[in-house]
């Protein structure tokens, strides 16, 4: 179990998180790191793809860079994990503001609707002349 924490993230971690995710190659490591569990060494990483070692070695380090993936450096070797609280944390509490508003937040709760209305300031008493047409 995830325990994700309530604090909303900030537009910056949004667009470092969104932005690491907005490769292919990315996502997929994400999958097999989520799938096969624990930790798995770069080496294995790499080739699951069709690309070079050090292109995985990037992928992996704007994945780290992010947040996304946490990486235990043991000599020459790298073992990588998902950091699930933070990807879950970041794109779920962006997910949330995509939650349908409530009567109150939608334009038809909002006040006025024409662009004369709202030209109108509040508080201000005007009324609408019966011969023209026009506000006094």
């Amino acid at each position: 179990m995830v325990i994700v924490s309530r604090s909303a993230p900030s537009i910056e971690e949004i667009e470092t998180v969104f932005t690491a995710l907005s490769h292919q190659a990315r996502r997929h490591i994400l999958l097999i790191l989520s799938h096969m569990g624990g930790e798995l060494p770069s080496g294995y990483l790499a080739a699951r793809f069709h690309h070079s070692w050090p292109t995985t070695t990037r992928h992996l380090g704007v994945l780290e860079k992010a947040g996304l993936v946490e990486v235990q450096r043991q000599g020459r070797s790298s073992r990588y994990r998902v950091n699930r609280e933070r990807l879950f944390r970041v794109v779920g509490g962006w997910l949330g503001n995509l939650q349908a508003p409530t009567p109150e937040q939608t334009w038809n709760s909002s006040g006025p609707k024409s662009t004369r209305e709202l030209a109108i300031p509040k508080g201000s008493k005007t009324t609408k002349s019966k011969s023209k047409g026009t506000q006094r």
